[in-house]
């Protein structure tokens, strides 16, 4: 009789804390793809993984390799350090990830729409008084 060998990999185990940081990571990413209005299955093409990937990232049933947060962190508009839910760095100035994606996407407006929103928001810097 064929004995049946069975590939099994080995499991490690995580303390609370880790599985604590993924569930509360997989919150942040749900969150954040939602707020920039991409699906899972887009977010899987993106990063190159299955969208059943992507929902064990943001179920926390899933880690995250270390070596995707970058990649990550900058389809969802923000940092790796935001990502992991870290504060930022009170030395870094300049944009926001989400504010360069906006201007972005203005830039790809039609100079008129784009003088529109300038003016707009030159309006609202005028009434906050800088």
């Amino acid at each position: 009789m064929a004995h049946l060998h069975t590939l099994t990999h080995p499991t490690v185990a995580i303390s609370d804390d880790e599985r604590a940081f993924f569930i509360q990571l997989g919150a942040r990413i749900t969150g954040l793809r939602k707020d920039q209005g991409i699906t899972q299955v887009q977010l899987a093409e993106q990063l190159g993984v299955s969208q059943q990937t992507v929902t064990a990232y943001e179920s926390g049933r899933r880690r995250v390799p270390i070596s995707n947060l970058p990649r990550l962190a900058t389809l969802l508009g923000t940092s790796v350090e935001a990502l992991i839910g870290q504060p930022a760095t009170a030395s870094k100035r300049g944009p926001t990830p989400k504010l360069m994606q906006q201007l972005e996407r203005l830039h790809a407006l039609p100079k008129a729409k784009q003088k529109m929103v300038s003016e707009v928001l030159d309006s609202l810097l005028a009434q906050a008084g800088r």
